[in-house]
């Protein structure tokens, strides 16, 4: 009988990835820069998009495509900076994945909800009237 028996594992074999059931990544300097150039072009998109007034006075679209983006950078930054994959932990990170995406739909449509209401009861000016306004 060896001093390591099969059902114990040691540092150096849990760090070195040769763990069983705990296949986690640890990300390399592609994964990372991959990450960084797609994090930086799903801000920019959105950024011309509401900068060169590509929808005009569609602010539904525009607001769309804003949440749109923000939700695939999300999982962007999940899966390139996080380490997120259906292997780790067992499955587990892709539960916290799925979690985490419909808290961010549950917190982006609340958003709207909330602002749309507060523009509609709040915000009752007619033209005619703002243009009396002091």
């Amino acid at each position: 009988m060896s001093a390591h028996s099969h059902g114990h594992e040691d540092a150096m074999e849990a760090h070195h990835a040769h763990s069983h059931g705990h296949e986690a990544s640890h990300g390399t300097f592609k994964s990372y820069m991959t990450g960084f150039v797609l994090s930086v072009i799903l801000t920019a998109i959105p950024f011309y998009v509401v900068m060169a007034d590509v929808f005009g006075d569609n602010k539904l679209a525009a607001g769309l495509v804003i949440m749109g983006f923000a939700v695939v950078q999300i999982v962007v930054h999940m899966i390139y900076f996080l380490h997120m994959n259906l292997k780790s932990e067992g499955g587990w990170t892709f539960m916290a994945l799925v979690f985490t995406l419909l808290l961010v739909v549950i917190a982006l449509t609340g958003s709207l909800w909330v602002m749309h209401h507060l523009n509609t009861n709040m915000m009752p000016m007619s033209p005619d009237m703002m243009r009396n306004v002091p």
